[in-house]
């Protein structure tokens, strides 16, 4: 793989060089420099405080295992609304939260108009909430596209124009790298991600990240990482990341191989299986280490991931309410019966979770592909949920123009 392109920074610097066997170089976002080129992707109501947590601490075994050091992977927020968190609501507040030991501290933020954007960015700055800022235009969800966001927003190029370099500027004041997620286009016909990639580019951007998949299909059918491949090819001075179907540390390992991408942006594939960070920080430091956990190895790691949620939520019972959704995802091919699992799925309790678990057997043994693969739901393909005559054209409407101007003096108090 020694033909993968070095990674550099906006002022052209390289990024440090890869250490004997490793697979890639460290990762530069910025001023940051990433030793496992892997990022956790925002999972909405998944990537908390509590589940980043468990993750770096499984990628900094992997670092252990690889014979590595220096920052871990970049572990980022769930998705926080820009207005949400300008009017300060309790759960965006809460949603920013940080471990003191993460670092760097990575905030996924979304936003449909600039100013709202440009003022949410300007509180995490000038309030030392936040050492990295995400920008959200991969999101495909009806609710969010239909407001013209998420992955709908790139089709308008001066709106996405206008909020990358409001939230640029307002890093800059710190020295917060700002990086873009997106998706290739609303569909096969709306493909948009080229010309984003080159206005987040000259924006001022650290890094672009791009799912190999259109809004249309949702996570659906496959990736298409020759997408990814383009990007890199398109987008030559910041580094390059790429998204989907990364189950493995080995699918990690070809990504980089077809792409020549930088790093790998990591999300359903490490649901219920953190340890996941392990595998591919040994792998990209050159090591075929690989985590196969007993499943009293994963109970082990279940009962964690609640105990840290009761941190997070200072609350049990709601703890044990999100814990549920998981279950599936850790027990995926291990031998328990359909009476356990929906018991689990029903636990209220850390003192239920406890004796659940204890009727399981704890020397069973990693269950190998009835384990892998694919985890969370693929869904299928579909009409994108768009603002009224979005498609029309690349540039905003008059209507849509008020609309923003209205938002903008909403924020200034105009």
């Amino acid at each position: 793989m020694t033909d993968v392109m070095t990674p550099v920074t906006q002022a052209g610097e390289a990024a440090p060089a890869a250490t004997a066997g490793a697979v890639l170089p460290p990762l530069r976002i910025g001023r940051h420099v990433i030793e496992s080129p892997v990022v956790l992707a925002p999972m909405a109501g998944i990537t908390n405080r509590a589940f980043r947590r468990l993750c770096r601490e499984y990628g900094n075994e992997g670092r252990a295992i690889g014979g590595a050091s220096g920052a871990t992977s970049l572990y980022v927020s769930e998705m926080i609304t820009s207005r949400a968190l300008v009017e300060r609501t309790p759960e965006s507040m809460r949603l920013i939260e940080h471990d003191p030991d993460e670092n760097p501290r990575s905030i996924q933020l979304y936003s449909v108009d600039p100013a709202t954007a440009r003022a949410a960015a300007r509180m995490l700055v000038t309030e030392d909430r936040a050492d990295h800022i995400d920008l959200n235009f991969g999101c495909p969800v009806p609710k969010v596209t239909r407001k013209g966001g998420g992955s709908a927003l790139p089709w308008k190029r001066d709106l996405f124009k206008a909020i990358v370099g409001a939230v640029v500027e307002e890093g800059a004041k710190r020295d917060i790298p700002v990086t873009v997620k997106m998706r290739k286009g609303i569909d096969d016909e709306h493909l948009t991600f080229l010309d984003a990639g080159l206005t987040a580019e000259a924006e001022g951007v650290a890094a672009v990240a791009l799912h190999g998949r259109t809004a249309a299909q949702a996570y659906s059918g496959t990736a298409d990482w020759s997408a990814i491949r383009l990007l890199k090819q398109t987008v030559t001075s910041i580094p390059v990341l790429g998204n989907g179907d990364i189950w493995s540390a080995e699918d990690a390992l070809r990504m980089v191989r077809e792409t020549g991408c930088d790093g790998v942006v990591v999300g359903r594939g490490c649901l219920g299986r953190p340890w996941l960070f392990t595998d591919l920080a040994a792998a990209f430091a050159g090591t075929s280490a690989r985590v196969t956990p007993t499943l009293g190895e994963v109970s082990e790691t279940l009962r964690t991931h609640t105990a840290y949620l009761c941190d997070f939520y200072g609350e049990e019972e709601r703890a044990c309410r999100d814990i549920r959704k998981h279950i599936a995802w850790y027990l995926k091919g291990f031998p328990a019966g359909s009476t356990i699992r929906n018991s689990l799925a029903l636990v209220d309790s850390m003192a239920a979770l406890d004796a659940l678990l204890a009727t399981l057997d704890p020397d069973a043994s990693w269950p190998g592909e009835a384990a892998e693969g694919q985890r969370g739901r693929a869904g299928s393909s579909r009409t994108v949920a768009l603002p009224d005559r979005w498609l029309e054209s690349r540039e905003l409407s008059e209507e849509h123009r008020r609309t923003i101007a209205e938002a903008e003096l909403s924020v200034s108090g105009g």
